[in-house]
């Protein structure tokens, strides 16, 4: 009988690259493009700082000894990029009923089968991806379990300016609030250009924020035709566009994880230059091992006496915000 097991189109080149074309499902932040994918050949990222030094120059005599310049310290910072295999079994019962014995013709029955499992484990890989990337905003990297893999603030040695936007309080200047987290953003830029400030948050958030006094007075009187509208994925305010996320999966224990807690807002620089991006490792196969990584990678082999297949996946992503003093997390109260 025929195996199509042996064939080309199922060997680790021709896998990794259907599971890489398969529809993406990632989330929102995949959908801004915010972290942009930087091949990596090895297990490891290192990240090199250097502060820029800006000081007036004193006046001195003419003829006499010149300031002499003073540079910026350098510091170097390693990551080790995390590995995410996911594995599933396709068995003869699976697809026995569709086969057509010693033809051709059940490749691609068996074919649209394995694309079907690919899919199934491409959308746990791509919710997982967006759970990370969504850690990097926040400043930590969370595991499945949420805990943490890194936590940015403290590799970097800086703590995170968190800011009580007060929205309980019918007095508060939410304005002058957003002020106060984009000139903390503007600070922490570091030499580094953006295009706007963006917000991701909860509903509970965003709805408390619309409905504050000084803000609803303000949207009203701007943007009358719009009260009705629903704003939730492109509100302005205060030079800030604010939008609800809802991201969430399930985590290991079969609970369900909210992306962003109750009540919190995390607010990032828009149009950076490499601020953020995901460095991604190669698989740990014979054929990739010092290649330039890719998002993710497939690979299957026979079972035990030929009775089904293994399917094997793999992702090797770490997101990371070079800079983490511009995130900026607000709290609704």
């Amino acid at each position: 009988m025929l195996n199509p097991f042996d064939t080309d189109a199922f060997n680790v080149y021709r896998l990794t690259a259907a599971i890489n074309v398969l529809p993406n499902k990632y989330g929102r932040l995949a959908g801004m493009g915010l972290f942009p994918e930087k091949p990596r050949s090895s297990r490891h990222i290192v990240l090199e700082e250097r502060h820029g030094v800006l000081t007036l120059i004193p006046s001195a005599q003419v003829g006499g000894p010149a300031n002499q310049n003073r540079s910026g310290k350098r510091k170097v910072r390693t990551f080790t990029i995390p590995h995410f295999p996911l594995e599933d079994v396709i068995l003869p019962s699976d697809y026995q009923g569709i086969r057509a014995f010693g033809t051709e013709s059940q490749l691609q029955e068996l074919a649209d089968l394995i694309n079907e499992r690919m899919q199934e484990l491409k959308d746990k890989h791509d919710i997982t991806l967006e759970h990370l990337r969504m850690g990097a905003v926040k400043g930590l990297i969370p595991d499945a379990d949420g805990t943490p893999i890194y936590d940015l603030f403290q590799e970097f040695g800086l703590t995170q300016e968190v800011i009580n936007f007060g929205l309980a309080t019918d007095s508060t200047d939410v304005r002058g609030k957003c002020f106060q987290v984009k000139r903390a953003i503007e600070d922490n830029l570091k030499g580094e250009m953006m295009s706007g400030v963006h917000c991701l948050c909860s509903g509970s958030f965003l709805d408390q924020l619309i409905n504050h006094p000084n803000v609803y007075e303000t949207f009203l009187y701007q943007n009358a035709a719009q009260v009705q509208d629903d704003v939730r994925k492109n509100f302005r305010f205060g030079g800030i566009t604010f939008e609800e996320y809802r991201g969430s999966a399930d985590s290991p224990d079969g609970s369900t994880m909210d992306f962003i807690a109750d009540g919190e807002a995390h607010f990032f620089p828009r149009g950076t230059g490499n601020t953020f991006f995901t460095a991604v490792a190669p698989a740990d196969f014979n054929e990739t091992a010092n290649t330039r990584g890719r998002l993710y990678y497939a690979k299957q082999s026979p079972r035990r006496f030929d009775r089904g297949v293994d399917l094997h996946t793999q992702s090797n992503p770490l997101p990371l915000c070079a800079r983490p003093g511009v995130l900026v997390k607000g709290k609704a109260s």
